[in-house]
């Protein structure tokens, strides 16, 4: 069986790289270097008119903790619309409560408006006081999948962690590995994990081609970190080889 890359992609060149380079799908959302939050609606529909492989949207509405009030969730669920009438995929979301437990009415309220599109629980999971709980929660809610480290700092050192909820999910939900992946570590987290999905940020630095610099300004950056093709590619390659 083929195993799957996902690829977070920040922009729609960002996800144009991520297809080039032979991702299978897009993970879609904006401040990738905090966390990363919900794309603007603009972001989203050039991008699900550019590229061919599956979108599914980040439904975050801000960085730090995952606990959302009302408004929060109300705004959550707006969103999760205007994906499904932009013809996105799927959608990648969470919600805990105070004391690290999944936040229940939100996340149905979200499942609920993402009628018709697939279900990624994001990494609020590793953030739960009780994962192994919180996974049988996510199930029930019928989510597709759960991107997790393991509740590591990175999926290599949450290896054993991931294994482990490969165990308790038994084939009824994916558990997609994420977070610190890269050519020289990816190959042993499939064999440590058995794992068939695989989530990726294979980032490069973009040098500006700005030629106009403000003297003013010297020493203020003008690159930034996006989408590697290349760095998409050789993680396909160790993928393809397994």
């Amino acid at each position: 069986m083929r195993k799957l890359l996902e690829i977070a992609a920040d922009g729609v060149r960002s996800a144009v790289a991520a297809e080039a380079g032979g991702g299978d799908r897009i993970e879609l959302c904006a401040g990738l270097g905090e966390g990363g939050t919900t794309p603007s609606h603009g972001v989203i529909a050039a991008t699900r008119d550019t590229v061919r492989i599956p979108v599914f949207v980040l439904i975050r509405p801000r960085n730090g903790d995952f606990l959302y009030d009302a408004r929060e969730v109300e705004s959550m669920c707006s969103d999760i619309r205007d994906c499904a009438a932009l013809g996105c995929e799927g959608v990648v979301i969470g919600a805990l409560d105070a004391d690290g437990g999944i936040d229940v009415d939100a996340c149905r309220a979200m499942v609920d408006a993402a009628k018709g599109m697939e279900i990624t629980f994001h990494r609020a999971f590793d953030t739960a006081a009780d994962r192994a709980h919180a996974l049988e929660q996510i199930i029930d809610l019928g989510c597709s999948r759960v991107l997790t480290s393991g509740g590591a700092r990175s999926a290599p050192e949450g290896a054993a962690a991931i294994a482990d909820n490969m165990r308790q999910a038994a084939g009824r939900i994916v558990i997609l590995s994420g977070a610190g992946i890269s050519a020289g570590n990816l190959g042993e987290l499939v064999t440590r994990t058995g794992g068939q999905e695989f989530h990726a940020s294979a980032r490069g630095v973009v040098h500006s081609p700005m030629r106009y610099r403000n003297p003013a300004l010297e020493g203020l950056s003008v690159d930034w970190q996006d989408t590697d093709a290349a760095h998409v590619r050789a993680l396909r390659k160790i993928l393809d080889s397994l």
